[in-house]
């Protein structure tokens, strides 16, 4: 496995494989790898002949109040699991080479109306910063694919629509949710978790699934489902930033037309910020005439 820091170095590493007519996935995440992210590895190795993965914590998605400074960096470690799973490069930047004018002045790039809802509503500009990155990234690695897990179903739609919108040459491929024995999401802020937070955790998981069963059951009062589950983490001891029903593929509220469903949560556990979805493909609309009036 070959390691760069320098935009260039990487570009001419990658044209060289692009000249043997080798294919390229990139998985871009932010380190302190677990099975989750090597999930997205092994899906990247299956789809192409080369794995790039970048390793960098973005400043500009972190806002005033946020645990930068505080996110875990395992450098060694994350190489190490890397190694072992057969990626070939690693991209790793210092933050002057993917802003080397400062972030202040950074040309950025914005997915309106799906960046403000959800988290985008309690975390101001945090995807206005991740879909910053994320061009900039495809930009320099110009990959063939691009491999992001389904926990961050929010962060994986906008990534989506950016792409489409900005006809930038890249299939998006998401990957399901890698889960604990007990459901709990799998997430590099797990590890801020003391044992008794991580006992309550699995109650976000839980809650999900249960609204799921009612609505696969017929059950159509969306806000009552909500309030109710909104009810149930705040018993458990999670401080529910949102619980939603949407339509899977817009984020918005579930109309007749609605194909699939996205059933999202955010929650507290002391200063730890959890999130979890699960999704419901709804039978044809004739049997959900009663599915917009629920919400």
């Amino acid at each position: 496995m070959r390691t760069y820091s320098s935009n260039a170095q990487l570009q001419s590493a990658l044209q060289r494989f692009r000249q043997r007519g080798q294919s390229i996935a990139f998985v871009p995440t932010m380190g302190n790898l677990h099975e989750g992210h090597l999930n997205l590895v092994r899906k990247a190795r299956a789809l192409c002949d080369v794995v790039v993965v970048s390793i960098f914590v973005n400043p500009l998605q972190f806002g005033p109040n946020e645990d930068l400074d505080a996110y875990p960096r395992t450098m060694a470690a994350d190489k190490e699991k890397l190694f072992s799973e057969g990626v070939q490069v690693l991209y790793a930047p210092e933050v002057t080479e993917i802003y080397p004018e400062g972030m202040s002045t950074q040309t950025q790039v914005r997915v309106p109306d799906l960046s403000d809802t959800l988290c985008g509503s309690s975390r101001p500009g945090h995807f206005d910063g991740v879909t910053t990155v994320v061009a900039k990234l495809f930009n320099i690695v110009q990959p063939d694919f691009a491999v992001f897990g389904e926990k961050d179903f929010q962060q994986l739609s906008i990534v989506r629509k950016m792409v489409r919108d900005l006809c930038i040459p890249v299939q998006i491929v998401g990957v399901a949710t890698t889960r604990d024995e007990d459901g709990l999401a799998k997430s590099s802020r797990n590890g801020y978790l003391s044992p008794e937070q991580r006992h309550i955790a699995p109650v976000i998981h839980q809650t999900l699934n249960s609204c799921r069963e009612a609505i696969a059951c017929g059950f159509d009062n969306f806000l009552q489902l909500e309030s109710h589950a909104r009810m149930k983490l705040l018993k458990a001891g999670l401080e529910p930033d949102y619980f939603a029903i949407r339509d899977a593929s817009t984020l918005r509220p579930v109309t007749a037309d609605t194909e699939e469903i996205a059933i999202l949560a955010a929650a507290r556990l002391g200063s730890t910020r959890l999130i979890d979805n699960v999704r419901l493909a709804l039978n044809p609309v004739s049997d959900w005439g009663m599915l917009a009036d629920g919400h």
